[in-house]
């Protein structure tokens, strides 16, 4: 197997990776921030912010994933 392909092959393998837990920590986060509103709908002006703030540090999560793919592909 060629440089290259194990570049491309450590890429894929680092943003696929990097991605799932993310994806299912915000499902898990909108779960519980929808739950919660649910059950006390005038809390939710406490709630929505700071569930907005936790889903952007769970993105961030995957934008470091895609970085490293993308040190991985083209370093």
């Amino acid at each position: 197997m060629s440089e290259e392909a194990v570049k491309l092959l450590a890429a894929g393998i680092a943003i696929g990776l990097g991605a799932l837990g993310p994806g299912i920590g915000l499902g898990l986060l909108a779960k519980g921030g929808l739950e919660a509103i649910g059950r006390n709908p005038e809390a939710s002006d406490k709630i929505q912010p700071n569930l907005i703030l936790m889903a952007a540090f769970t993105e961030a999560i995957a934008i470091y994933a895609l970085v490293v793919a993308l040190i991985l592909k083209f370093v």
